[in-house]
């Protein structure tokens, strides 16, 4: 069976740092993929490469936004669906005839809805065409 790694590690240094230094120290760890602060500053003083986690923040709102309209597609199909089943289940023409009625206010809805999501994704387009 293998020795733990830690083992390995006899030596200690200790450093001190300034207040702000350990904040830029600190973040610069974080922003890795590196969990434990020693093992970070033991890769960069050794000169190995370190790995950093980088988020395009633009990317994540794109993505906040395109789960909403996921979510607001995937209601919008949910009531479409429903409403097609109840079509279904009517038997006689009066019963049809109100439900094509009832039903046009739906409709009206699921087109505004519709309309907003093609604004909005119009707008996510020319947002990412300027860059």
């Amino acid at each position: 069976m293998k020795q733990i790694e830690k083992s390995k590690y006899t030596r200690r240094v200790t450093i001190r740092f300034k207040p702000e230094e350990f904040q830029q120290v600190e973040a610069a760890c974080k922003s890795s993929v590196h969990r434990k602060l020693s093992e970070y500053a033991r890769r960069v003083l050794l000169n190995k490469p370190v790995t950093i986690n980088y988020r395009n923040q633009s990317t994540d709102q794109l993505l906040t936004v395109l789960n909403l309209i996921k979510t607001e597609l995937s209601a919008i199909g949910n009531n479409f669906n429903q409403s097609v089943h109840k079509l279904h289940t009517l038997d006689t023409v009066p019963q049809i005839k109100t439900w094509v009625v009832m039903n046009e206010a739906t409709k009206k809805i699921l087109m505004q809805k519709v309309e907003d999501i093609r604004l909005r994704l119009i707008q996510i387009y020319e947002s990412c065409d300027r860059k």
